[in-house]
């Protein structure tokens, strides 16, 4: 068996479609909002991406490991989630297809070969602004959950200095601040074409949603029927819901989510 090399703070766990994946265990880890939004990504397998903020890189190999695109480059700002990624990236060899990028996304494509030439930009981006909420423990996870290295407004931008006319921007985002999303969005001439809410079962309000929009698009968005995770049993357990389990299994929202 292939030995690996963990640093203090690191796990490695199994998680969907067979990728082994390096964690650090004070950071953010895996979790559903990751999943989702790879699974809303509309597969493209000739396509070059890239990913804003990759922390440990997972979703751009998911969308790897279903061949959704051809090449991603993974940028991030903190130093050691970039080597993390990067470890991930040779665990799961993906080095012909992956790359990573330390940088900062106010930065990102002021410069550079990749400028107005991407197909596709997806992110999982910091959800509360700087001043919201109390500060994490560390400060790698304060920078992911805060918008200490970038808000909204900076994410935006930056994807659509990297798409091409009429590349596709996904992004995962709380519903909560959904009206500076939109605002970001048109901003950057980023035009939002689907939208699915995201409920943890049928009686609670959303709290996630996922978006597509197109660099340079019309006007005219869709509000597909909403995603639901959890369904009710008799012994009131969460299991999950038949489109939940479709995403565990293919890696993809049902067909109802993606017209």
């Amino acid at each position: 068996m292939e030995r690996i090399d963990l640093q203090p703070g690191e796990r490695l766990d199994e998680v969907n479609f067979r990728i082994r994946l390096i964690q650090r265990t004070e950071g953010l880890n895996f979790g559903t909002d990751a999943l989702l939004l790879a699974s809303y990504i509309r597969p493209s397998p000739h396509a070059s991406a890239v990913e804003l903020g990759g922390g440990s890189g997972i979703i751009s190999l998911l969308c790897l490991a279903r061949q959704k695109v051809a090449e991603v480059l993974c940028a991030e700002v903190q130093p050691v989630y970039a080597d993390l990624i990067q470890r991930n990236i040779a665990l799961n060899d993906f080095a012909a297809q992956m790359r990573v990028l330390q940088a900062d996304v106010r930065d990102l494509a002021r410069t550079g070969e990749e400028q107005g030439k991407v197909d596709i930009v997806f992110t999982n981006p910091p959800y509360m602004k700087q001043t919201s909420g109390a500060a994490n423990m560390t400060e790698e996870k304060n920078i992911a959950r805060h918008e200490v290295m970038g808000d909204i407004n900076d994410f935006c931008a930056a994807a659509a200095r990297l798409l091409r006319y009429g590349g596709h921007f996904y992004c995962v985002y709380r519903t909560d601040r959904m009206a500076d999303l939109f605002a970001a969005l048109r901003e950057s001439r980023l035009e939002p074409k689907r939208l699915t809410f995201v409920h943890a079962d049928e009686a609670t309000p959303p709290s996630m949603l996922l978006l597509d929009a197109v660099a340079s698009g019309k006007s005219g968005m869709q509000v597909t029927r909403p995603l639901i995770l959890y369904k009710k049993s008799e012994a009131e357990c969460r299991i999950y819901t038949d489109d939940m389990q479709q995403v565990m299994q293919n890696g993809r929202l049902p067909q109802a989510t993606e017209r």
